[in-house]
């Protein structure tokens, strides 16, 4: 990859994470992070992850993904656990209220990738990063 399309790729990414944040927050009071979170704890088994490899699937710290799901849990839509097998591991769980709420949100963030990815296709600057991403 050479530093244009690195550059493009920088640009792509600040535009849908802005616009993710936007109508998520917008539409259903939640944060990219949040959306994520959610994401990633409804594919897992049993919906459930440690904190530490929740923070990595999405890309936080340690102390941010704390601060992330003590925000979720005052929400309802997680809970923590501690592990049977360890009792210093933190499990983060998936409530059913926020499986509901993560169902509300996808068709919001489908949707917003689609357009920001449709408009970014017929940017001059853009296009040619959109081409690799999809095509």
């Amino acid at each position: 990859m050479d530093a244009q399309t690195w550059d493009q790729l920088v640009v792509l990414h600040s535009r849908v994470e802005q616009e993710l944040a936007k109508a998520l927050h917008r539409e259903h009071s939640l944060g990219v992070s949040d959306y994520r979170a959610l994401h990633r704890l409804d594919a897992a088994p049993g919906g459930e992850l440690r904190m530490q490899d929740l923070a990595v699937l999405i890309g936080l710290t340690q102390s941010s993904v704390t601060r992330l799901v003590a925000r979720l849990e005052g929400g309802g839509l997680t809970r923590r656990d501690l592990c049977p097998d360890d009792r210093r591991g933190v499990y983060c769980v998936l409530t059913d209220r926020g499986r509901e709420r993560l169902a509300e949100a996808e068709p919001t963030y489908g949707a917003t990738l689609r357009r920001v990815f449709e408009q970014a296709a017929a940017h001059p600057l853009l296009a040619d990063a959109v081409e690799r991403l999809t095509g």
